[in-house]
């Protein structure tokens, strides 16, 4: 188990972790890896992908009903602030600021919410002037540099979330709710032997539910 492989002291294992902040699956499983934190050796390191250029550009939109192409077309606002907000702090400020910006639209369902950038903003100490980035492209080819870290590896046929643990990346785990204290622990270890299963690819259920937040 993981917790056995990291010697007592030593520094915890970073873990890559991808997020689109629009994405309630990429939220409940960020608040496990939070929970995680807690109980295992183990640090997030909190990166941005887009799902509006996973679905737009890279799968060239193809079967995208026209609600879902507005919601995509949309979705390049939270992240690009992301980025900007990284830019302006370093990439430390991206885990108070998802936190913010994913309570609000998430948890709170602030999801046609105007306000949420700016009140995001200020939670985290970061200028106003950063939510003009929502509708810029400044900063596009950064998060596009970020995405394909995560996608050149696991493949353009998942979404978010993806994280990595040692040298390999996953997509999921996609939860439903978000397990905490020993459950989140016992999930960690299970799916650090995962990664660590030389040939592994797959493991899937179909969703039959929808996230929660509580």
């Amino acid at each position: 188990m993981i917790k056995e492989q990291i010697p007592a002291g030593s520094e915890p294992l970073q873990v890559p972790f991808w997020f689109d902040p629009l994405c309630p699956w990429a939220w409940v499983t960020s608040r496990w890896l939070v929970h995680v934190e807690k109980v295992r050796p183990v640090k997030a390191d909190w990166r941005i992908m887009s799902l509006a250029y996973l679905n737009l550009e890279q799968r060239g939109g193809e079967g995208l009903s026209e609600e879902y192409r507005t919601l995509m077309e949309n979705a390049w606002g939270s992240v690009r602030v992301c980025a900007a907000a990284s830019e302006h702090a370093g990439p430390g400020i991206l885990g108070p600021l998802y936190a913010a910006i994913g309570t609000r639209l998430h948890n709170q369902r602030r999801r046609e919410d105007p306000t949420v950038i700016a009140e995001a903003l200020a939670e985290t100490g970061l200028p106003a002037s950063l939510a003009g980035a929502a509708t810029s492209t400044e900063f596009d080819q950064r998060i596009k540099e970020s995405h394909h870290e995560a996608f050149d590896e696991v493949g353009l046929d998942v979404g978010t979330p993806v994280l990595r643990i040692g040298g390999t990346a996953l997509f999921g785990p996609v939860l439903r709710q978000a397990p905490r204290g020993d459950a989140a622990g016992q999930l960690w270890d299970g799916l650090a032997m995962v990664a660590a299963t030389d040939g592994f690819f797959e493991l899937k259920r179909s969703r039959n539910a929808k996230p929660s937040f509580d």
